[in-house]
């Protein structure tokens, strides 16, 4: 019999199989026309930005983006309908699933999902010369930490709401702000002070600094152990979160 947490993997597999082709735009096909549209087209505006084309320095951007954007989008509608409408978490609380299993496996999924989708994002972004560095091969466990570190929270949220309206706020306010002001189109010194500081405690900032540095084959703003702190920091603290929220969903 398998794991707990790989039988919750293989319910998540089991259902996205058929959603494939669906996600396979949003997955595969909008980051690369996005990238060609805003790294092609709006850098032949913009020039060079620190060195480097502007395709370049928007690569590792909307790699962990994507990644992000991923994270939320899994977390929020998906976690709530497996509480209230589908009764999923239910049906796996009453057999030997603990809620460990349930986040554990949840997130495994998405771990499971960025990382082919990252590395065939790579894969075109090479042809677009859009790569300087080796270190460019590490993206999809950086594009994996980020997802993990953003998950966790939102699960957190998800498991504690009734209504999805939240969710629109959860958008506006958080992931499009989260996204626009995180150093993917610009650097965050261009931002006032106090931006920066949002930007600094945001966990996608510190991927998409690690990311660009990997693919640019230069060194972080911080230290790449802080970094990882940071994002290791936002990971124990929404897992936390997401444990204690899905236990008293399920009133364990």
């Amino acid at each position: 019999m398998a794991h707990s947490t790989v039988a919750v993997l293989e319910r998540h597999l089991t259902l996205y199989r058929r959603l494939f082709w669906a996600s396979a735009m949003s997955s595969f096909l909008l980051p690369v026309l996005f990238l060609v549209s805003i790294g092609l087209g709006v850098g032949g505006y913009v020039g060079d930005l620190g060195g480097v084309s502007y395709l370049q320095w928007i690569v590792p951007g909307v790699m962990a983006a994507t990644a992000f954007q991923m994270a939320v989008g899994e977390t929020t509608y998906p976690v709530l309908g497996d509480f209230k409408w589908t009764r999923g978490y239910h049906a796996m609380r009453a057999t030997p699933v603990r809620i460990g299993d349930m986040v554990a496996g949840q997130v495994l999924f998405m771990v499971v999902r960025v990382l082919p989708q990252t590395a065939v994002f790579l894969a075109i972004v090479v042809l677009f010369g859009g790569l300087r560095s080796w270190w460019s091969v590490v993206t999809p466990l950086v594009c994996a930490a980020v997802v993990v570190a953003s998950a966790l929270p939102v699960m957190g949220v998800s498991a504690r709401i009734d209504n999805d309206g939240y969710f629109a706020l959860l958008f506006r306010f958080v992931m499009i702000p989260m996204t626009l002001f995180a150093g993917v189109f610009f650097p965050v010194a261009q931002l006032p002070l106090v931006a920066q500081w949002l930007a600094w405690v945001s966990p996608l900032w510190h991927g998409v600094e690690l990311c660009r540095a990997a693919t640019l084959g230069v060194a972080p703003p911080w230290p790449i152990w802080a970094h990882a702190l940071c994002l290791v920091a936002w990971t124990v603290a929404g897992g936390w979160f997401a444990m204690r929220g899905f236990a008293r969903r399920l009133a364990v």
